[in-house]
């Protein structure tokens, strides 16, 4: 009663509820702590609070670095829902020595239109060529033009031959791919492939996944994934610019970056808990043009030697059939 007496003005507003938060906020983030925020989010585009409180070493809450986000309209309004995972299999993995499994992919990088735009003007890569240790998610790279057997031969044998430099036991070492021609060859094919005949010669082993089972491949997706949103939105000056970018990115998500899924280590804190002699070189293999480790050729006398590539072979063989179905049509 003595408070409504002392608010009471005549009017019935008076009596209303007020509002009981502090007028004043002695750990309220200050204007400049709020620039510095914003200045690492404008950095990082797509890495939430609590990456950047980690990995820029914010000296904030992640709480507060969240709140300064959704206030500048930093945050997404919606996110997708994440769809129920079957069955977790972190802690089967975790258990794995490192190199037993090497999962291998390719990924078309024409479905990004900030990157394609730069790869038409300065000409750069059309194919990257991934390999990840499923254990302590260890990441290698290569580049190329064009997607054959040819390249994934070559990018999987100079990781092979690395290993092997760095007393890696390769008859442990079991490389997982998915079906597709540049792994296996022809679907027709009786005999197996370049690509299983040199990992095989090199002492490990070849599998591939079942038809369409695509999460056999989660390690090698997710950094897929991961390289969209980190990696591709750079801008690029040319393609030697491209390459070195892609070797410090490399290097960064092998020796520093802090993967969530692996108890918030980097690859090669975990695999020098499995071996503390091991030596740091050993995820030092900065990415290439595959093109590059092709051997030169030495023309013979009298004979002009012309460098074929799948590509124009694989056109050369298409072109012969649909000239082969039109016949067969017109005689019809």
């Amino acid at each position: 009663m003595r408070k409504w007496l002392r608010r009471f003005d005549g009017t019935l507003a008076s009596l209303e509820d007020r509002s009981r938060a502090p007028r004043t906020s002695p750990n309220k983030l200050s204007i400049e702590a709020e620039r510095e925020i914003l200045k690492a989010k404008k950095k990082l585009v797509t890495w939430g609070a609590a990456r950047l409180k980690r990995d820029m070493n914010l000296p904030y809450s992640e709480k507060a670095i969240r709140r300064v986000l959704k206030a500048h309209g930093k945050l997404k309004k919606w996110r997708r829902k994440k769809p129920q995972t079957k069955k977790c299999l972190r802690e089967i993995k975790k258990q794995w020595d490192t190199w037993q499994q090497i999962s291998t992919d390719t990924k078309y990088l024409d479905d990004m239109p900030e990157y394609w735009i730069q790869a038409r003007q300065l000409d750069l890569p059309r194919y990257q060529y991934t390999a990840r240790d499923v254990s302590t998610g260890a990441l290698f790279l290569g580049f190329a033009d064009e997607l054959s057997i040819t390249y994934a031969t070559l990018f999987k044998k100079r990781i092979m031959e690395h290993l092997n430099a760095h007393a890696v036991d390769l008859t442990n070492v079991t490389v997982q791919t998915d079906n597709g021609s540049e792994f296996i060859g022809s679907w027709q094919a009786k005999e197996d492939s370049a690509f299983t005949r040199t990992v095989e010669r090199m002492g490990a082993r070849h599998k591939t996944i079942p038809p369409g089972a695509h999460r056999f491949q989660a390690d090698v997706e997710t950094v897929h994934s991961l390289m969209e949103h980190e990696f591709y939105i750079e801008r690029f000056k040319s393609r030697r610019d491209f390459i070195r970018k892609a070797a410090t990115y490399q290097n960064f998500f092998n020796y520093v970056r802090k993967n969530s899924g692996k108890e918030h280590k980097c690859p090669f804190d975990l695999i020098r808990e499995k071996d503390l002699n091991i030596s740091p070189k050993i995820l030092h293999l900065p990415p290439v043009y595959l093109n590059e480790l092709l051997p030169p050729l030495k023309p013979s006398q009298g004979v002009h030697h012309v460098r074929t590539y799948p590509f124009f072979l694989i056109r050369l063989v298409i072109i012969v059939l649909n000239s082969h179905i039109r016949e067969q049509e017109w005689r019809a």
